[in-house]
């Protein structure tokens, strides 16, 4: 079979390599994969199980039940966004889907498109399907990985079409405060740049509260925010995510949707609007444990000698790597088997570093703290 040349030039997940490794050994504690420990709330789990008994398992609406458009609308006021349920909201499955579309809704082949790095696995390869050009948008950890204007200007992201950034950050862990971001957006409105927001770890923000860079003066309008129900919620596997945006935008994106996934998974949309109307404490409980998790990880990097960026949302630390990150990786994954994944999986940017998810219980973080530490010192005494 002769495959498309996209798909031939398309690499595989670095993140599923490591965690394909870790699944073929025995004892091993991963903190690769950035998936929550915890299973979704109960109420959700028992809305989706009761649409089910009654029988509801029909296609929705293709930009989601109005039921849950309006719940989500009642919603975003907590980050001080308003959109209108009826035209500006679009239920996706999962963020993913929601990038996707807006990428291939907003770009030309040829087009820029500035990407944050490091960042998320996805985003470029989702620009090249969408037939645009990733420009990386290098973030340092001087500045706290938080994208600056200067940042900006040197990568040449005047010449794009689209800037697509996410915080809280998935690798980092970084955030960005309203003062962060007005310099973004003030390259965004200087240039003309249409803003792609991902947000879906807005509701795990530790420090602070979490900013929409579309609250800003003039970003309303340019802006497109994603969030959805997988990392909050810890509703990973029921895939369901909305974009929120100007009206054309997520029309452009709903007629595109319809040819492709038609709607949302019906079931995972009644969970979801149970989780919105009555999930707000199992949500800030689990916030509350990664906190927690969140400060012991970094404490004990600290411990062990290693320099660890203070990371302020999302569930990821991103300490540096005492040598080659790729290595070091696979080393620790033979040597005690704990899984973490090089940061040069997320971008030129995350060479020297390493995620590591604290999505994960405490007893086993603990166990691979001293596993990670006993291996440092064993390299040490061997140097």
């Amino acid at each position: 079979m002769k495959l498309s040349e996209r798909a031939r030039n398309t690499p595989p997940s670095g993140i599923r390599r490591f965690f394909e490794l870790a699944e073929e050994m025995d004892d091993v504690i991963s903190l690769g994969v950035g998936e929550p420990d915890f299973s979704a709330p109960w109420k959700a789990r028992a809305a989706a199980i009761h649409s089910l008994e009654r029988g509801r398992t029909s296609y929705t609406t293709n930009r989601g039940m109005l039921e849950l458009r309006e719940a989500i609308a009642g919603h975003v006021p907590r980050y001080d966004l308003d959109y209108d349920p009826e035209t500006e909201i679009l239920v996706t499955t999962g963020a993913s889907e929601a990038v996707d579309l807006a990428l291939r809704a907003l770009v030309d082949p040829g087009d820029a498109v500035a990407v944050q790095s490091p960042a998320y696995i996805s985003y470029g390869p989702g620009v090249r399907f969408s037939g645009g050009e990733p420009l990386p948008v290098s973030t340092r950890p001087e500045n706290d990985f938080v994208m600056t204007y200067d940042d900006l200007e040197r990568a040449g992201a005047a010449d794009a079409e689209v800037l697509m950034i996410c915080y809280p950050n998935n690798p980092t862990g970084a955030t960005a405060s309203a003062g962060d971001l007005a310099e973004i957006a003030e390259f965004a409105r200087e240039h003309d740049l249409t803003v792609l927001a991902d947000e879906i770890y807005a509701g795990l923000t530790y420090e602070g509260d979490h900013t929409s860079i579309a609250t800003l003066p003039g970003m309303r309008e340019r802006t497109i925010v994603f969030n959805g129900f997988s990392k909050a919620y810890a509703m990973t596997g029921l895939r369901l995510g909305y974009a929120l945006g100007p009206s054309e935008a997520i029309d452009a994106m709903n007629r595109i949707h319809q040819y492709t996934m038609l709607s949302a998974p019906t079931t995972a949309q009644y969970a979801a609007l149970e989780a919105l109307e009555a999930c707000d404490d199992d949500v800030a409980e689990m916030r509350t444990q990664y906190d927690r998790r969140r400060r012991f990880v970094i404490s004990r990097f600290h411990d062990m000698g290693l320099d660890c960026f203070e990371a302020t949302g999302a569930f990821y630390a991103f300490p540096e790597a005492p040598y080659d990150d790729e290595q070091f990786a696979e080393d620790l994954l033979h040597s005690e088997g704990v899984a973490v994944v090089p940061g040069r999986v997320f971008g030129e940017e995350g060479y020297g570093h390493l995620r590591v998810s604290y999505a994960t219980g405490m007893a086993d973080l603990k166990e691979a703290m001293t596993r990670m530490e006993r291996f440092l010192d064993e390299r040490r005494d061997e140097t």
